[in-house]
């Protein structure tokens, strides 16, 4: 097949990155597009995977992404337009669901969080395949037009599965200045440019401070925020995109407004608290219904100390559940397998 692969944010490289490495090993031809914003094209560069860049986030209003879905599809169609693609997919990018929609090329769309409504209205009815972890209630998508037929849903989270064959390196330790000996913290910003998390995150900031002075490490989502906490100080603030996943590995707490990173450090069975202030998902409802993921409620619940690691038995790590990408593959492939449904 022809694959096109669209990513644009950040976790999306680390999401699709074994699934792209799968279809080129079953000697499928793969072309990667990616947006600039955040870090997606430095970690496209990170782990090898060819790309043409195509546009940049628009802002954060309804407006503003109105345009940049407007533009940003137009300018996916003329680069794709006479390539011939046999099946497209994106995770969340409403630009490739919009491009393959007017292109007619079976498109699969990815997603673990049920609430971004906005988005969802338009790929779950664009698209083909829609995949999404099974903690996610059907009766929740059919309000987007994720029919039954479309629906192809996976055990567990997405990120065991993209880390399914990681292997942490203390590099990254060495590349910030850290002392393993001593806690290390990770904090992720706010997405504050997402339409569902439009919050005021008091809370954060006070969890910000408490942890200022100590080894944390603070990964922002945008230049703005960067440069507000370098003129704090306090903070440790890489200058570039970083290997997040083993540096999560092998801290001793995270705290993230986000999703992706919460989720990695449950898989990598790292203690971790959300601030995410907007609607909870079903499956980090989940989590902390099992425990695997704490709510933050009070800045004083925070307590950066050096934990203590389970020893791993027979080679395997009792912390981590692995799950074969193979799986992904599958069904992000299934629109492939059949012919176009309008």
């Amino acid at each position: 097949m022809r694959v096109w692969v669209d990513l644009t944010n950040s976790p999306h490289v680390l999401v699709l990155a074994p699934v792209i490495r799968r279809l080129r090993a079953a000697g499928h031809e793969v072309t990667v597009t990616a947006r600039d914003f955040a870090q997606t094209l430095g970690l496209c560069e990170r782990f090898g995977i060819e790309h043409t860049p195509i546009g940049q986030h628009r802002g954060s209003s309804l407006t503003a992404k109105a345009r940049g879905l407007a533009g940003r599809s137009l300018a996916l169609v003329r680069f794709a337009r006479g390539r011939r693609f046999d099946l497209a997919f994106g995770h969340g990018s409403n630009d490739v669901t919009v491009a393959s929609a007017l292109l007619r090329i079976p498109c699969s769309t990815m997603f673990d969080y049920e609430w971004a409504a906005v988005q969802h209205h338009v790929n779950c009815r664009l698209a083909q395949g829609v995949v999404v972890p099974d903690a996610i209630p059907p009766q929740r998508l059919a309000r987007y037009g994720a029919a039954s037929r479309k629906l192809h849903r996976y055990a567990g989270l997405k990120e065991e599965y993209y880390l399914c064959d990681f292997e942490p390196d203390g590099a990254v330790l060495r590349e910030l200045a850290l002392d393993p000996e001593q806690p290390i913290a990770i904090v992720r910003t706010p997405p504050a440019v997402s339409l569902y998390h439009r919050f005021e995150n008091d809370l954060f900031s006070t969890v910000l401070e408490r942890l200022r002075g100590h080894q944390t490490v603070v990964l922002p989502r945008t230049v703005e925020q960067r440069a507000e906490l370098i003129r704090g100080g306090g903070f440790v603030v890489p200058e570039q995109a970083i290997d997040a996943q083993s540096l999560i590995y092998y801290a001793d707490l995270v705290v993230s407004a986000g999703g992706t990173m919460n989720r990695e450090a449950v898989a990598l069975g790292t203690p971790v608290y959300t601030v995410f202030e907007g609607r909870l998902g079903a499956l980090d409802e989940r989590l902390i219904a099992d425990g695997r993921l704490r709510r933050l409620t009070h800045a004083g619940d925070v307590t950066l100390v050096k934990r203590e690691r389970r020893p791993a038995v027979s080679g395997s790590d009792p912390q981590r559940v692995r799950r074969d990408p193979a799986l992904l593959v599958d069904l992000l492939a299934a629109p492939a397998k059949s012919s176009w449904r309008d």
